[in-house]
């Protein structure tokens, strides 16, 4: 009897902890992760790194001087070495692992045994990057983090970085002007388009830079940002008249640039440069964001002046995403379908916008438009995000590579607070006056929420 009590004495808190772990593993991956998955995985980690590196192929022959030392020194047998493990560092949602490669190995081998290692070691995913030659981190996630996004805690700053979502691999998702300058952003109806430029123009109001946005669907998307805008068009009119104003506008900055490039011998050699960013500080104009909601608005016609208009407007636009970068002006466009049929220039276009981020689209040859001349599993990756998943997107540029994202939910009304509070960092821009919204005095004056509030949770 004795004996059965005591069993059901430790048989109750048994229960009790098995059941707490499951309905974390669930409900509260994170903690579960930090209490039993991390100190589980790496276990198992230590314990099949070399039989799991072996059975992908990764390991190669010992060098000779360690076949000489090993055959003096013991009687082991001589097996293969797989890459050397420089670093293990845990983190909040996985597990990093930097690997010396072995002499003749490349990252796109590991790359493509990802999927094997991932069951190896029982966690979610295994992403591969580059840190150096010959250097590659393994990103391990032990749980889906785009079920639940929660931004990292420390993020990239600077005038023209915007961390906008969070990766698949747990890092952010940062748009970086001076490297990619442009970008294409496309998806459905009710795919969480946005809320992912909700949440990049909230990024730049926080930032020393102009926004400009045209918005075709009357303003409804754009109008709540209204107090940080430096120009809003509301309609292919206003659209072409405002393009006119901006390539004037870029045009002026490159006669600026023009004057400080020691032609005439009045600058100092350390001061020559060709775009604005080597301009003397008290010279350099604002950087520009353009901001285009619904781009198949400008390229719909149905009358003969109508199309010279819609010609007109797509060659500027192409002409800022040509020359735009030096000038410190950039492209940000939008819109739900995208394709060689919307006419003219519409491909070339395309062309200049080297990011590109695709949610959730109707058709396939959206997604080939967005992502095709980056990577065929890019396409395939796009085209299978579950509709339960609004904001989750496919994320890349021309460089080939692409991550799955996923943008923290924000409100229309979160964001019109935002922009509220930080009106005042508005530049102001002589050229773009006439198309300066008119915002009435109690919403420009409204009180906004403090700028330190945690990142809201996607759930």
């Amino acid at each position: 009897m004795s004996e059965l009590l005591t069993l059901a004495e430790v048989g109750g808190p048994l229960v009790a902890v098995t059941g707490g772990a499951a309905y974390a593993r669930v409900k509260a991956p994170a903690v579960y992760w930090s209490a039993i998955g991390l100190p589980v995985t790496a276990a198992r980690f230590s314990a099949t790194y070399g039989s799991a590196m072996d059975a992908c192929g990764l390991t190669v022959a010992p060098s000779r001087l360690r076949v000489l030392v090993t055959r003096a020194t013991s009687r082991r047998e001589i097996r293969p070495v797989p890459p050397r493990i420089r670093r293990v560092r845990p983190t909040s949602t996985g597990l990093r692992v930097r690997l010396r490669l072995a002499p003749g190995q490349e990252p796109a081998d590991v790359a493509a045994s990802a999927e094997r290692l991932r069951h190896a070691w029982g966690v979610h995913a295994v992403h591969v990057s580059i840190v150096k030659p010959g250097v590659v981190e393994l990103r391990m996630t032990g749980f889906d983090v785009l079920r639940k996004v929660r931004m990292p805690r420390r993020l990239p700053s600077g005038d023209l970085l915007v961390p906008v979502a969070l990766r698949d691999d747990g890092t952010a998702f940062v748009r970086d002007y001076r490297t990619i300058p442009h970008c294409l952003t496309l998806g459905a109806t009710l795919t969480g388009k946005s809320v992912y430029m909700r949440n990049l123009v909230t990024g730049l109001a926080r930032r020393k830079v102009a926004l400009v946005g045209i918005d075709c669907k009357l303003g409804v998307e754009q109008a709540p940002f209204a107090t940080r805008l430096s120009a809003l068009a509301t309609n292919p009119e206003q659209a072409s008249a405002l393009l006119d104003k901006l390539v004037g506008e870029m045009e002026a900055r490159y006669d600026l640039i023009r004057d400080h490039q020691g032609i005439t011998g009045s600058v100092s050699d350390d001061e020559i440069t060709s775009d604005i960013w080597g301009l003397p500080a008290d010279l350099r104009p604002v950087p520009v964001v353009l901001v285009v909601d619904e781009v198949a608005e400008l390229f719909l016609v149905a009358t003969r002046k109508e199309e010279d208009r819609r010609d007109h407007m797509v060659t500027q636009l192409i002409r800022l995403a040509q020359l735009g970068r030096a000038a410190g002006m950039f492209l940000e466009v939008c819109g739900q379908r995208f394709g060689s049929e919307l006419g003219k220039g519409a491909t070339m276009l395309r062309a200049q916008l080297t990011g590109r981020v695709v949610h959730r689209v109707n058709d396939k040859p959206t997604a080939e438009m967005g992502l095709g001349d980056i990577s065929p599993e890019a396409v395939v990756a796009a085209t299978q995000i579950a509709p339960e998943m609004p904001g989750v997107a496919v994320a890349g540029d021309s460089s080939g590579g692409w991550s799955r994202i996923r943008t923290p939910d924000l409100s229309l009304a979160d964001s019109a607070r935002i922009c509220r509070a930080t009106a005042h960092l508005t530049p102001e821009l002589p050229a773009l006056a006439a198309f300066r919204p008119i915002v009435p005095a109690s919403a420009a004056t409204a009180d906004g929420p403090s700028l330190v509030k945690p990142r809201p949770v996607t759930g």
